[in-house]
């Protein structure tokens, strides 16, 4: 690894980061907002899920685009795109579009944008990764960058809190997007799109959607997704609601498994490109998401027989339920990078377009079993979802190209 490769990918984590930081910065300002503008749960709720459904329809497109115009772009488009809509939030409401419009339709305007804005975000991380990083090295750094993901949900509630305390929500997502246009300009000024000049890729989507390989990482991560999207969007709940903890310790207890997302991601990376260079990229990975698979649902069966009083044993469970599941998630990735040759930015959107379908159903199918059944049966049907991750992996293999594609050596 060179210095080059050490800053691209610092950039590209710093990108994960801010990027899920404005992504969840809402839902922090959202009870202030709610008060202000006397708008319901559910209204609030159309306004979360709007940036949901731009960033699934535009996730493959993002990919293509990838290929197309080059990650450098594509990455310089989502810093600076998605920090224009961060900061523009304060526009949706009053004063500003909401006067003419109403608040929701307003926020779910500026949401929608915002969604657009980021899909294209891991593509072209992974595209960037296949152009620059060498092969075995890949795996370590793509968990690096998309641990962001859990650091950047792990700070929001913390920093954005103190930060509207102090500012006032309006400049604080101001300040928020401020960062991450800043991003986006030292991306682009810094980085090209490969260590050598190459033409651009016209990306080919029969190839891929035909391939098995490509068929089955995209009903995995569809699976891995629906799991992890439990602890995105009703850990808190569960751990307030159900399990009975004071607003505090919810509050306390429910970064802990972002927190092992942060570190067991990168170090499961490495891991995996430590057994591919012994035992062969079929085996190595393989070995890594099918046992991390595997641990996370027996982690979570076993936190969801922990008795009512032991918060310890019931957190550092659904922790590493969580972590080894961010194990498995970043070998999805190594695995679509490595099959997909010069295809990577569409197959990375393909593959998360299924992750994001699995994801979107998890927050309202979880609750439904939950009122018919209890909340342990909402979860356990989550680890039963997640056995499909798992077995996935018995027909996926790695080291098989896509037909019509070559691989990316830098």
């Amino acid at each position: 690894m060179k210095p080059v490769h050490y800053w691209i990918g610092a950039l590209m984590l710093a990108f994960s980061l801010v990027n899920y930081f404005d992504r969840t910065i809402l839902s922090v300002a959202a009870p202030g907002m709610m008060k202000e503008f006397d708008l319901t749960p559910t209204g609030m709720g159309v306004v979360f899920s709007a940036f949901q459904i731009s960033y699934t329809a535009l996730m493959t497109p993002g990919g293509r685009w990838s290929d197309r115009f080059g990650p450098r772009n594509m990455l310089a488009v989502v810093g600076i795109g998605a920090g224009l809509l961060t900061a523009l939030m304060p526009l949706g409401a009053i004063p500003g579009l909401g006067i003419w419009i109403g608040v929701i339709p307003a926020l779910v305007i500026v949401r929608l944008g915002f969604g657009a804005f980021t899909a294209p975000l891991y593509p072209a991380t992974g595209r960037m990764n296949a152009n620059w990083i060498p092969s075995g090295h890949r795996t370590r750094l793509q968990g690096l960058v998309n641990s962001g993901a859990g650091f950047g949900g792990a700070v929001s509630p913390i920093l954005f809190s103190a930060m509207i305390a102090r500012y006032g929500w309006r400049t604080s997502f101001v300040f928020a997007g401020a960062a991450s246009i800043a991003l986006g300009l030292v991306w682009f000024f810094t980085v090209r799109d490969r260590p050598f000049a190459v033409s651009p890729t016209q990306p080919e989507w029969g190839p891929l959607l035909r391939d098995r390989n490509m068929q089955w990482l995209i009903i995995g991560f569809a699976a891995v997704d629906y799991f992890e999207y439990i602890f995105f969007y009703w850990l808190f709940y569960y751990l307030g609601e159900v399990r009975k903890l004071s607003p505090d310790d919810t509050a306390f207890y429910t970064t802990i498994p972002f927190l092992a997302w942060v570190v067991m991601m990168p170090a499961g990376g490495l891991l995996t490109d430590l057994l591919i260079k012994r035992y062969g990229t079929k085996k190595g990975m393989r070995a890594v998401a099918m046992s991390c698979m595997t641990l996370s649902v027996l982690c979570l069966v076993a936190a969801l027989r922990a008795p009512d009083g032991n918060t310890n044993t019931l957190v550092a469970l659904l922790s590493l339920a969580f972590g080894f599941c961010a194990i498995a998630d970043v070998v999805y990735w190594s695995a679509v990078i490595s099959i997909s040759g010069t295809q990577v930015g569409a197959a990375c959107g393909l593959m998360n377009t299924g992750g994001n379908l699995g994801g979107g159903i998890a927050p309202v199918l979880t609750p439904m079993i939950a009122s018919a059944y209890g909340w342990s049966a909402g979860l356990y049907f989550g680890a039963v979802i997640a056995l499909i991750g798992l077995f996935a992996w018995l027909f996926i293999n790695p080291q098989k190209t896509v037909p019509g594609t070559h691989s990316v050596q830098p």
